[in-house]
């Protein structure tokens, strides 16, 4: 009698000989884990409409990147002349619109931010945008400038020179320098053959390594002083999560340059983040810890069980910056749910940046740990919708802050966020509300410093990973876009989400070439051989993960692996449960 066993490998083996091929896999379906806070998030959030990401992001990338701009507080850029850490001119992008601490006249033109600059070119890049040659202008050149040489700190700032600061480029919070050091190393992926730019992602990564050496088993600091390698505390509150974004960065080192200490150094981050007792979320990087944390499980033989991470960010229980997470509610008949922010500042405040940032880690995530595939999913509808109401366009004047100075925003910039109740007494008792806190920041800030450029530049980490389908609320989310560095070449993967009581047939288009459809959470193939509009079953409330193979692959399993020609199809193929 022949054994069964012996009969799966054929079956694996299979070419593509017709449109309808059978596939019997022989590990199970994925059983999918819930992110508790998204469970609390609607289905269907209300009011609903898609807005068009990538529309929006081609938009504000065309009037904000124009220099010849007209109108109250327009243009957007400016030139530094500088010449700052290298002898070239770079851009500067104000932070919010008539912020009075910026412009081309304020400290000979170096006061700008790089948390504008980074994700504004970070995004419209995701969105197909050449930033390198545009308009005669090497934008992704300039970021050169904010690698902080000068001051010999050798790593990305927040600003050019800053000498009001510790260490000059700002220096005395560490998610400022742990996150522009994210986005620049972001950046560099989409343009690999920049000048300079291994040279710095090499400093980067040194400066990294040795800050982790000296801090050891604890990240708990204000700073860190990159310069005298001391890691600093002050009145602004302990930031544990950076050690996400200190993951990232030495894995994304380890994969470029292939040295075994930034993997040892990157493991090291994520087991102290990982150690900690308590939830240490503070701006952006926890999100970052959870997708790291799911590569290094499958690519570096880690087991990080990473729903520790994804509660820490979603659920609000931080300490030290109390209640920081994702909003789940409902304020006077609008679903806020999906909005990153605090979930108790004045009833709650979602911010739109931190909400375009929560896409970036989240969608890339689901290659790796397709357990959360639903979750993604359901968190991304109700965190692109909310997203909007950010947008004076999006909102009705009487629950925004400056409707009578929409206009100005040419309707590519939004308001900071939208909060439960107002900072301001003059609009208490009126819910949900858009505002931003513009005028807060500085004396002689105008109301339309309420109107964030810095948090609307990032609108691309939305416009390039979600589109819309041919179902309403039915979202297709690209979960390569922001998956840097990869170690392994990868397949078209997208994810699908459907929020309804009823099977749904959607629609996605596969090109013009022969096709074989596998969906990673039901570990089958929807179809094989097929191209052009293809159409497939979602079950209700469910989500697939959709991988899509040149066709006439041979497939093989490799260490629990699932491979078509070599490349990685189902990281968890057989995975260990955790």
């Amino acid at each position: 009698m022949i054994r069964p066993y012996i009969l799966l490998i054929p079956v694996l083996l299979l070419c593509a000989c017709s449109r309808k091929v059978s596939f019997t896999p022989s590990a199970i379906p994925v059983v999918q884990r819930p992110i508790p806070r998204v469970e609390k998030m609607p289905n269907h959030p209300r009011p609903y409409a898609f807005k068009d990401w990538r529309q929006a992001t081609l938009d504000f990338d065309r009037l904000v990147f124009d220099p010849g701009q007209k109108g109250d507080f327009w243009p957007l850029i400016w030139f530094d002349k500088t010449g700052r850490n290298f002898p070239d001119s770079t851009f500067g992008l104000y932070t919010a619109m008539g912020d009075v601490r910026m412009g081309s006249g304020i400290n000979n033109g170096e006061n700008h931010e790089a948390l504008g600059a980074l994700g504004a070119v970070l995004g419209a890049s995701l969105a197909g945008i050449d930033k390198s040659r545009q308009d005669n202008r090497n934008y992704v050149r300039m970021l050169r400038n904010y690698f902080n040489r000068d001051n010999g700190w050798n790593v990305v700032m927040n600003f050019t020179n800053k000498g009001a600061h510790i260490g000059g480029g700002y220096g005395n919070d560490f998610w400022y320098e742990v996150h522009n050091n994210v986005l620049f190393y972001s950046v560099a992926d989409l343009y690999p053959d920049e000048r300079d730019f291994s040279r710095i992602q090499r400093s980067i990564a040194e400066q990294f390594y040795r800050s982790d050496s000296v801090m050891g088993n604890s990240y708990s600091y204000s700073f860190f002083d990159f310069k005298n390698m001391k890691g600093e505390r002050s009145h602004i509150p302990t930031q544990e999560d950076v050690a996400g974004g200190y993951a990232f960065i030495l894995y994304a080192a380890w994969v470029k340059f292939g040295d075994e200490k930034y993997l040892r150094a990157a493991r090291n981050a994520l087991t102290v983040l990982y150690n900690q007792k308590e939830n240490r979320f503070y701006e952006a990087m926890m999100p970052v810890a959870a997708y790291v944390a799911a590569r290094m499980n499958v690519e570096a033989g880690t087991d990080f069980d990473i729903q520790r991470f994804l509660d820490w960010t979603f659920d609000g229980t931080a300490v030290g910056r109390e209640g920081w997470g994702v909003l789940a509610d409902n304020w006077g008949g609008y679903d806020v749910s999906g909005l990153a922010g605090s979930t108790v500042h004045n009833g709650g405040y979602g911010f739109l940046m931190n909400t375009f940032d929560l896409m970036m880690p989240m969608s890339a995530l689901v290659r790796y740990d397709q357990r959360y595939a639903r979750a993604v999913g359901k968190w991304a509808l109700n965190a692109t919708n909310a997203a909007r109401f950010c947008y004076p366009g999006n909102m009705p004047d009487s629950l925004q802050a400056i409707p009578q100075h929409k206009s100005v925003t040419k309707n590519v910039i939004a308001y900071e966020g939208i909060i439960k109740e107002s900072v301001y007494p003059e609009f208490k008792g009126i819910t949900p509300f858009a505002q931003g806190d513009g005028p807060l920041w500085v004396q002689g800030n105008p109301p339309q410093s309420m109107f964030s450029v810095y948090g609307s530049g990032h609108v691309g980490f939305f416009g390039g990973t979600v589109r819309q389908t041919n179902v309403p609320e039915i979202l297709r989310i690209d979960c390569n876009a922001t998956d840097f560095y990869k170690k392994n070449a990868a397949y078209p993967t997208c994810l699908f989400f459907n929020p309804y009581d009823v099977e749904k047939t959607v629609e996605t288009d596969l090109g013009a070439k022969n096709t074989d459809v596998y969906d990673a959470v039901s570990r089958t193939f929807l179809e094989r051989n097929v191209s052009g509009r293809f159409r497939f079953s979602l079950p209700a409330d469910a989500a697939r993960v959709l991988v899509l193979i040149p066709a006439g692959k041979q497939y093989t399993i490799e260490n629990g692996t699932l491979k078509a020609g070599g490349t990685v199809v189902d990281y968890r193929y057989m995975a260990k449960t955790r």
